[in-house]
């Protein structure tokens, strides 16, 4: 882990953590931002193929793919690729998997570090409060599990995916690793070899270092987090909830079950950003437990590398390391 250097600006964005609204029948009111297109026709330009496909029809929820465009214009024996599946950010409350900002975080990864994206576009709250998005996690890697789709049966190797997710999608990963630790076998021929929480959003009702020094936050004050997670919490729950708070109680049971499974653990973070020292906890919390831990955090703002692509080069190259495990070792 390196230490904190030069402070990064924060760019100049629209930011609905700022300013919620919630509507009288408890609904909150969303900008959809700009949200882009799937790109599946490999005669169209861009370095990486993309396409959505429906998951629950009665909950809305649906998945989009990434491949490298090489892998399907260049076919080869070697173009199994390591899966991540994907969890976008905001705060369980605002996003989507189509949202701009992480449509290209996630061409980054498929393009950078060689594998196949599956992103996930869960059900948010207020209307659906957690566990809900966890829920459309473990629908997702069932469907996985059994779907005939040309792109999943030629290019996924279902033997080495990863569960990876930016802010409340970092927290979605590490519930859904619990989850499906606790689904074991029953999730075969898909296996999960670790998690990758990106920025996750943790929090607790004693405040940390980072939230008190960085409670003021132009991008995340500590307000928005703690309206965010009023908003996603099951009713009446404070956040030493377990959904909130992953060191409550010393840390789920199903952790010792992941450690059993071999799974690893990359935690990375920014230096000027509220949650990083919960994620750190957790980090340090994990590798307590015995789990192979590996710990990035570099300089910058809360999803640095997500609200700025230029930025996002040397997570990349860990998370390339880690997923290829080429690191540590």
């Amino acid at each position: 882990m390196a230490s904190p250097g030069k402070k990064i600006e924060r760019p100049v964005m629209d930011n609905p953590f700022l300013n919620i609204k919630v509507n009288p029948d408890g609904s909150v009111k969303r900008d959809p931002g700009t949200r882009n297109p799937a790109n599946p026709d490999p005669n169209v330009a861009g370095d990486v193929l993309s396409k959505d496909l429906p998951l629950d029809a009665n909950k809305k929820t649906w998945l989009r793919l990434y491949i490298p465009r090489q892998v399907k214009t260049h076919p080869s024996s070697s173009s199994k690729l390591p899966v991540i599946i994907y969890y976008h950010g905001g705060g369980f409350v605002f996003c989507n998997a189509d949202s701009a900002v992480y449509d290209v975080f996630c061409k980054g990864l498929a393009e950078k570090v060689g594998v196949m994206v599956i992103s996930l576009d869960y059900r948010l709250a207020p209307e659906h409060r957690l566990p809900a998005a966890y829920e459309d996690a473990m629908d997702g890697l069932y469907w996985i599990k059994t779907v005939k789709d040309e792109w999943l049966s030629q290019y996924a190797d279902l033997s080495n995916c990863f569960l990876c997710g930016t802010s409340a999608g970092g927290n979605l990963a590490y519930h859904a690793g619990l989850m499906a630790a606790a689904a074991g076998m029953e999730l075969r021929p898909l296996k999960i070899n670790g998690l990758i929480l990106h920025h996750p959003y943790f929090s607790g009702t004693k405040r940390t270092g980072s939230e008190e020094s960085l409670k003021n936050d132009p991008l995340l004050p500590l307000y928005s987090i703690d309206q965010m997670f009023d908003l996603s919490l099951p009713e009446g729950a404070d956040h030493d909830h377990e959904y909130c708070n992953p060191l409550v109680n010393g840390g789920s049971k199903n952790i010792d079950l992941m450690k059993s499974m071999g799974w690893r653990v990359l935690v990375t973070g920014c230096f000027d950003d509220p949650l990083m020292d919960a994620g750190l906890e957790c980090a340090n919390m994990l590798e307590g437990k015995g789990m192979q831990t590996v710990k990035f955090f570099a300089d910058g703002y809360h999803g640095m590398e997500v609200f700025d692509a230029s930025m996002s080069g040397p997570l990349y190259d860990v998370i390339s390391d880690f997923v290829h495990h080429r690191s540590n070792e």
